[in-house]
């Protein structure tokens, strides 16, 4: 009897553009990709991060450069991708928010939030997708809150809600290209930025209260959900999300 193999986690062979790829979430990926065997390459609009994330990565022994890169300028966006080889992974973790509410939100904090989160992670799918003609893979690192919505969160859902719909949208068209298109949506991660909500105690008591498993999500929680959607072994997953969000959506 002939036995069915489980498909390949590694990346061997493989490059991987991590928009956002200097700290928080953004490292995590990259450094998971990399484990994982691909050639990765990080941006972040900050030489100096970029570059310190860059050389760590490689003193742990993996292949990984850094570009400084405003991913909002699509401009330098296509300049930098037209002197690049193809990507085969698009794991792009760059966002941003500003919180506040609804009724007090200007139109300078929605158009940022927008800018990076919505349209930059748009054309920056668009961009990198035109130079897969072997097919590949494009993560967005979404949030549980394309899902459902949040106190003081009204423009952040909105953008996360956008790029839900457009994963979808795109699945659909690139499908016949062998490019698959999926979401990973966390839940609140302990990095340096979400250290004041943490430290909110009325805010913690509401993760706490959303979280149906026991503790607040980390860094490392995502990092084999992205390996799987960069890998083979998700060969068929495409035009969703992988909610790593301790159970908050389930109800």
């Amino acid at each position: 009897m002939d036995l069915p193999r489980t498909p390949s986690f590694r990346l061997e062979g493989r490059r991987a553009f991590v928009p956002g790829g200097s700290r928080g979430l953004g490292l995590g990926c990259a450094v998971a990709l990399a484990e994982a065997g691909a050639e990765v390459v990080i941006a972040a609009r900050s030489a100096d991060a970029v570059e310190a994330a860059a050389a760590a990565m490689r003193e742990a022994g993996h292949a990984a450069t850094g570009v400084a890169l405003d991913v909002t300028d699509l401009a330098a966006v296509d300049a930098f991708l037209d002197g690049e080889a193809p990507f085969d992974i698009l794991c792009n973790a760059a966002g941003v928010a500003r919180h506040g509410p609804a009724l007090e939100t200007e139109p300078d904090d929605f158009d940022a939030v927008a800018a990076l989160n919505l349209r930059a992670a748009y054309f920056l799918a668009q961009r990198v997708a035109r130079g897969m003609d072997r097919g590949g893979s494009i993560i967005q690192i979404s949030s549980q809150m394309g899902h459902v919505g949040g106190v003081d969160r009204a423009v952040y859902c909105a953008t996360k809600h956008g790029v839900e719909g457009m994963t979808k949208a795109m699945a659909i068209e690139w499908g016949p290209r062998d490019i698959r298109v999926n979401t990973i949506c966390p839940t609140f991660i302990r990095t340096p930025l979400t250290a004041a909500t943490f430290a909110d105690p009325e805010r913690r008591a509401w993760i706490d209260e959303k979280i149906k498993l026991p503790r607040v999500g980390e860094v490392e929680d995502i990092m084999g959900a992205v390996v799987f959607l960069a890998s083979e072994a998700s060969a068929m997953v495409t035009g969703t999300s992988l909610l790593v969000d301790g159970g908050w959506t389930a109800g």
